[in-house]
């Protein structure tokens, strides 16, 4: 990889296993101290970018959301160079103006999971990351650039839940959700967006409406065969969006996104434990040297 070499992670997720027109392609295993990736990372180059895609439940759709190991899917994004990732996501509607097969690009996420590992830290070494704007502006707003481009209708902002799963919600949480306040509902960007944070990475996500969820009286109750219905017509869009957006992503990066842990590391560098920092090079070494200094 070239200095500067402009890197964009990509997630695809359900219905979006492979990311067309990729040239120069190769299929990268990455070890990570999280343990394997969903699957191998496909790199290639499109438009002159250096793009890292990777099929968020593995080829074939073989892992469940509560399965995701999603520490070792965001580390492996950033030990192959991704500085900016977009994660693609279905979902559902929780508001009468997002209909089925929108576009919606969250601006804040509300995590309603019970079993998920959600940080890097731990083991003697404590960050506290901010999550006030989880998402990276400057990318939300490449990404609704692109996406109009496509002539869907795409709603800028709003809240993304994110539930356990794998089942789709009762009737009774649907409607809970929605006195909420929530927008879309979804099962795979929690904690994801919390490590891409971690990792100083710009995160922001191109949410697909595939239905109302169950709380909508004249709508059909959610069916898989429905969301899978809805869903194949999104991916083709997000692919346009794709295909829009990359190009448009370029060093350098002018947001905060890529200095987040400058301060957030509240353990002595004197008491981190030798093991601990070493798993945890990758996201230290700019800030501690191997001294265990803080760079000033």
């Amino acid at each position: 990889m070239k200095a500067n070499d402009p890197t964009i992670g990509i997630i695809g997720g359900s219905g979006l296993y492979e990311l067309e027109g990729l040239t120069d392609v190769r299929w990268r295993r990455v070890r990570t101290p999280f343990g394997a990736p969903s699957d191998a990372y496909c790199v290639g180059r499109f438009a002159g970018r250096r793009v890292i895609f990777l099929p968020r439940h593995g080829r074939g759709h073989r892992i469940m959301p509560t399965e995701l190991n999603f520490r070792a899917n965001i580390w492996g994004l950033k030990a192959l160079g991704a500085e900016w990732v977009i994660s693609i996501s279905a979902v559902g509607s929780m508001k009468e103006a997002i209909r089925p097969l929108d576009l919606v690009i969250p601006d804040q996420f509300f995590d309603a999971t019970r079993r998920r590992v959600a940080s890097f830290f731990g083991d003697g070494i404590v960050a506290h990351v901010g999550m006030a704007e989880p998402v990276c502006a400057d990318l939300a707003t490449a990404l609704e650039k692109a996406a109009r481009q496509t002539g869907a209708a795409v709603h800028r902002g709003g809240t993304y839940l994110c539930i356990e799963g794998p089942q789709f919600s009762t009737k009774a949480e649907s409607r809970v959700y929605r006195g909420w306040g929530m927008d879309v509902i979804g099962m795979t960007n929690m904690p994801e967006a919390k490590l891409a944070r971690e990792a100083e990475l710009c995160y922001a996500t191109l949410a697909l409406a595939t239905d109302y969820d169950v709380w909508h009286e004249t709508h059909a109750a959610v069916s898989v065969e429905a969301v899978v219905q809805n869903l194949l017509k999104n991916v083709a869009t997000a692919r346009e969006v794709l295909r829009a957006v990359i190009p448009t992503l370029a060093p350098p990066r002018t947001c905060a996104c890529g200095h987040l842990l400058e301060n957030a590391v509240i353990t002595s560098p004197k008491a981190f434990p030798p093991k601990t920092r070493t798993r945890l090079a990758l996201l230290l070494d700019r800030y501690f040297p191997a001294t265990g200094r803080r760079r000033g």
